[in-house]
Formats: structure tokens, C-alpha cells, sequence
């Protein structure tokens, strides 16, 4: 009788013990939950801003050909029509970024400066493959943090080895190595085009006029107005500017 008394008491503070130990882990789930349900509308809400923007890219057999458009735009309101959204990250990379102002500038300066640093410690430059991974990486961290950064952007680079590379990543660090590659609404009235053209020899002038093409499309199809896209090459010489696209000079 008495050992059945006593292992019906500790049943009952076992199962006390129990419901204890599951009204914390229900807390600390909650908590969890709440962390991440902020996080997803963080990129919810700036998702749509993030396609609002247009960037371009086309790699060939010698250079790879960037285009992103100029138009620095909150909300309803269009700030500034020359904004320049490429960052020269060393004289073989540059990366062309869409997103927030505050996340493109800074993310890009922080893998600029942490590219830098390496080639100052060891004597040499990251190869694109390996800056390309770099930024991934870094990227991926930032989404498991409170505070990742809501940046799409293309990456290319030229080496002796493998020559030019197009890298495409989105803000939630997905990466693939391709020969032609767009973001933002913009590009999905572009990529049919680039697919349509491409060819992995074509010349600069080419590659050139196919951007034209995508910028045609996108002031023809597109509601929002991005009047300009600003144009960059980067080749065995390294990176240069070519004339800005303007819609005003686009034939019908």
C-alpha cells in the first residue's frame, strides 16, 4: 500500500515536472516563431520593392556586359534619375546590386573592403568563383540574422584562368554561374530576349544591342518608368563604361 502511494506521488511530480518542462520549450517556441514571422515580413514588404528595379547582365567569350537602370524611387516617389547602382569591388569584379539604398551601399562596400583585405594579407586577388562564394556566404548569414540584408545583384568577373564569369544571386543567397541573367520585373520581359539573341561569341556591339532590345521591351511592356540604364563592360583590361541607355533614344 505504501509503495503504491509513493509511486503515485512521484507519477504526479513527474508529470508536474512534465508540463513544466513543456510550458517552456511552448514559450521558447513562441518566441521563435515570433522572430521569424518579423523576419518574413521584413521580406515581404520589401520583396516588391526589391523587383521594382532592373539589372541586366550578358557574358561572353571575352568580356561580360552589365546594365542596371538609374532610378532611385521610394515609396510613390521618384527621388533621383542617375543613381548608380554598380560597385567596382577590384579592377576584375563589379557587382551590380538592386534593393533598399541603405542594404545595396552597404553590403557592397562590406564585401569591397573584406576583398580588399584579402588581396592586402595574401598578395593576390579572390578569383570570381571565389568572391562569388565569399558573397554567398555572407548573404546567407545576414538571413539568419535579425537583420538580412534585402539585396538581389549580379556578380562578374574576369580572370586569366577562366576567363569572364556572370554570377546570379537573390536575397536569399541563392547562386548560379550563367551566361545571361536579369532581376526586377524588368527581366521578366527581358530574359525571353537574351535567350532569343544570345550567342556565346557575339561582340561587344552585340551584346550591346541586345540590352537596347531588353530596354525597349521593358519601356513597351513595363508600367513603372525607368528612362535609364546605365552600362558597364568588364574584360581582360578591366572594367569601362559605355553611353547610357536613354529611352528617348529608342526607336520604336
Amino acid at each position: 500500500m505504501l509503495k503504491s502511494i509513493k509511486f503515485r506521488q512521484h507519477k504526479q511530480v513527474a508529470t508536474l515536472s512534465g508540463m513544466k518542462t513543456d510550458i517552456a520549450l511552448s514559450e521558447k517556441l513562441r518566441h521563435l516563431l515570433t522572430d521569424q514571422t518579423e523576419v518574413f515580413h521584413i521580406i515581404v514588404v520589401f520583396y516588391s520593392h526589391i523587383n521594382m528595379e532592373c539589372v541586366l547582365g550578358i557574358s561572353c567569350n571575352d568580356f561580360v556586359i552589365l546594365a542596371s537602370d538609374m532610378t532611385n524611387a521610394h515609396s510613390i516617389l521618384v527621388n533621383k534619375q542617375d543613381e548608380d547602382k554598380m560597385f567596382k569591388l577590384s579592377d576584375r569584379l563589379l557587382m551590380a546590386v538592386t534593393g533598399e539604398s541603405g542594404d545595396t551601399t552597404q553590403f557592397a562596400e562590406y564585401i569591397e573592403k573584406n576583398i580588399q583585405l584579402y588581396k592586402m594579407r595574401n598578395g593576390y586577388e579572390l578569383s570570381p568563383p571565389a568572391a562569388a562564394n565569399f558573397t554567398r556566404r555572407n548573404l546567407a548569414d545576414s538571413l539568419r540574422s535579425r537583420s538580412p540584408y534585402m539585396v538581389n545583384f549580379l556578380l562578374a568577373g574576369y580572370s586569366e584562368r577562366t576567363g569572364p564569369e556572370l554570377y546570379w544571386m537573390d536575397y536569399l543567397a541563392s547562386m548560379i554561374k550563367t551566361p545571361f541573367a536579369t532581376h526586377g520585373y524588368g527581366g521578366m520581359f527581358s530574359i525571353g530576349i537574351m535567350d532569343r539573341y544570345y550567342r556565346p561569341d557575339l561582340t561587344e556591339e552585340e551584346a550591346y544591342d541586345i540590352l537596347k532590345k531588353c530596354v525597349a521591351e521593358i519601356q513597351k511592356r513595363l508600367i513603372i518608368n525607368l528612362p535609364n540604364f546605365q552600362v558597364k563592360v568588364l574584360d581582360k583590361n578591366g572594367i569601362r563604361a559605355l553611353n547610357v541607355i536613354k529611352s528617348q533614344n529608342l526607336t520604336a
